[in-house]
């Protein structure tokens, strides 16, 4: 790229204030379109935000070997399930894409090399939250891609260089599960309020007890706290999204929880805002 592309690129983001950045957990898909305690905070969450210029998403349900920025003007909506009911699968969400913003983000990241994609889209870790939080699809949205063969350390400082884009009114969320093991979930108490595993309670809490003090090492070396943590984080991609969140917070931030719940045993809603 040549440096006036650049220059003609960046240009089109203004400074703003800092933006918010989310990490959210997205749990099920029917959270899409059912009314629930979840799917209502993602709603308000929509109406208290700062309105975004654009959305980068970074979903645990887009796994690639090397880094990916979705650079459609159009993203399909993806939708990575089955076995749920044909009104799910009926969701479209027509929000757009942005190329500039893409490659603005290749461009901001110095760690790896980015790529520009054409065929993904928008998979239900993005959609299924700002189906909810924008309904109107009316802000351009991104995705950036998990790179699996990367370590931990290596997605906590991609976050971190993504900083510049908060300031150019770009809302970066995480979508993942911070228990995420779906394995042991006991689907006959799938909708027994705040039924949680002790292993699932005791990391959900270690976890944001690190958050708050901001230990982001001891998160970073998850597999080194133990077996409640081992448990909870069986496979990285739904923890991973939370590096990102984490690795962008400046040092005077707060960090506000929501939809602080377990559901059916092995999974944890925790979610976070982090926000001068």
């Amino acid at each position: 790229m040549k440096l006036n592309e650049l220059n003609t690129l960046t240009s089109s983001f203004g400074s703003t204030g800092l933006m918010p950045v989310l990490f959210v957990g997205h749990g099920s898909p029917m959270n899409a379109i059912e009314d629930n305690i979840f799917s209502r905070t993602w709603m308000e969450l929509g109406k208290t935000l700062p309105k975004p210029e654009a959305i980068l998403s970074i979903s645990a349900h887009w796994e690639t070997r090397g880094v990916f920025v979705t650079a459609m003007k159009h993203p399909r909506t993806i939708h990575d399930f089955g076995g749920f009911p044909q009104e799910l699968f009926n969701v479209q969400y027509p929000a757009p894409g942005n190329p500039e913003l893409a490659g603005e983000t290749k461009s901001t990241l110095h760690k790896t090399a980015v790529g520009l994609d054409q065929g993904w889209g928008l998979d239900h870790g993005t959609w299924s939250i700002l189906n909810r939080m924008y309904p109107a699809a009316d802000i351009p949205v991104i995705q950036l891609s998990l790179d699996y063969s990367q370590p931990a350390s290596f997605h906590y400082d991609l976050g971190r260089e993504l900083a510049p884009l908060r300031r150019k009114g770009v809302l970066i969320m995480g979508s993942g599960n911070l228990v995420h093991n779906l394995r042991m979930v006991a689907w006959d108490r799938l909708n027994e309020p705040g039924f949680g595993y002790d292993w699932a309670l005791e990391a959900n809490e270690k976890m944001k007890k690190l958050i708050l003090s901001g230990d982001h090492n001891s998160l970073i070396n998850y597999r080194s706290q133990g077996k409640a943590f081992d448990l909870s984080i069986p496979t990285p991609e739904h923890f991973l999204p939370l590096l990102y969140a984490l690795g962008l917070k400046e040092e005077k931030e707060q960090i506000e929880f929501f939809n602080d719940k377990p559901v059916a045993g092995s999974l944890t809603m925790t979610s976070l805002k982090i926000q001068a």
